[in-house]
């Protein structure tokens, strides 16, 4: 897989400009859903690169991560005259450069685009690593391909634009990076105010994020070993997604990862001798920052029956992401039914 070009740009329209022309191409397409459409798109208006390019606009929110708006998006590129030598430029957040990209790759057999992130989640995750997809069947990025953008690039003066929640579910993603990373980076994580955001601070975080999930996917690009670092969280917090979307109560990604974070935190304790002490600050942090996930003993077996889909298990058995400390990454670790129900009751005890 060809390694993206991920530019954390001070001057967007400058950046863009290098970037397309670097990418030659009969015709050039921006695609939004309907809140960066309002919200973003006016930022690049006067931008002479952009003067003939064509719109494609989708719905919001995860619940438009469909084969059918996926088939909307193909489309709008025939009918407007797209070919092979055609480029996207997916404006927007996690679901935009998720199915963006995957329309893209899967379009003509694949035209090239450009990822321009404009969530704090898409900046530091979804809009890195060359991870495209849809949700199918009720399960989370069921369908896609591993096809990196040419160039990924991040302004983080969008993040302005953002409410709490939004870069809340966006931080819960460099929390994780933390975690994975070194303990140094993970406690100043802890301690930044996001209810109060400084956007010097948070852009140099930013950039220590994306370095960290550059460097895992460039070890391993198609995910065979240690890019299962990255899916800490996401084993859980996948199934809490689920399962929240299939009872119409949706929850952005990160707040799913995050509580997910504290199941497989505990999981690591009790496995893996992650510090106790550790846990609990992060677990403290979590349930101050993002509140909780609802549920109860009755739900358990739909949650386990979520995990039993997820994309890192072999031969039947559910696979976590573990750590034995902050930075010691233990991917390929199992669990049996009654530890995932003890993980769960802990969560519920614990969160509220």
């Amino acid at each position: 897989m060809d390694k993206q070009e991920v530019i954390l740009s001070q001057d967007l329209e400058k950046s863009l400009t290098k970037a397309l022309e670097k990418n030659r191409h009969d015709k050039l397409f921006i695609l939004t859903d309907e809140c960066t459409q309002q919200y973003c798109l006016p930022l690049t208006n006067n931008f002479c690169c952009l003067a003939n390019a064509e719109h494609i606009t989708i719905g919001a929110t995860d619940t438009h991560k469909t084969i059918e708006t996926l088939a909307h998006v193909w489309k709008q590129l025939g009918d407007k005259g797209g070919t092979r030598h055609s480029l996207m430029l997916n404006l927007g957040g996690g679901m935009v450069t998720d199915l963006g990209g995957f329309a893209a790759s899967t379009f003509k057999r694949g035209i090239a685009y450009i990822n321009i992130p404009t969530t704090l989640l898409a900046m530091v995750d979804a809009s890195v690593g060359g991870k495209t997809g849809i949700n199918f069947n009720g399960l989370k990025n069921e369908v896609g391909v591993f096809s990196p953008a040419r160039s990924v690039l991040i302004d983080t003066d969008f993040l302005r634009t953002l409410d709490y929640e939004n870069v809340a579910s966006g931080y819960a993603e460099m929390l994780k990076h933390g975690l994975i990373s070194n303990t140094t980076h993970w406690a100043e994580l802890l301690d930044f105010d996001l209810h109060d955001i400084d956007y010097k601070l948070l852009q140099e975080l930013v950039a220590k994020s994306v370095r960290i999930k550059e460097d895992i996917v460039g070890q391993d690009p198609l995910e065979h070993g240690i890019r299962k670092a990255l899916n800490l969280g996401h084993t859980v917090g996948h199934a809490f997604e689920s399962l929240a979307l299939e009872e119409g109560r949706p929850h952005l990604h990160g707040y799913a990862v995050a509580w997910g974070m504290v199941c497989e935190l505990y999981l690591s304790c009790i496995k893996t001798g992650f510090p106790q002490e550790k846990m609990r600050q992060t677990v403290r942090f979590i349930r101050d920052t993002y509140g909780t996930f609802a549920f109860d003993c009755k739900q358990y077996d739909r949650l386990y029956q979520f995990m039993t889909h997820d994309k890192k298990n072999s031969s039947g058995i559910i696979n976590f992401t573990l750590l034995g400390e902050v930075g010691d990454i233990r991917i390929n670790q199992s669990a049996t039914r009654k530890e995932i129900e003890e993980m769960l009751d802990f969560y519920r005890e614990t969160m509220g």
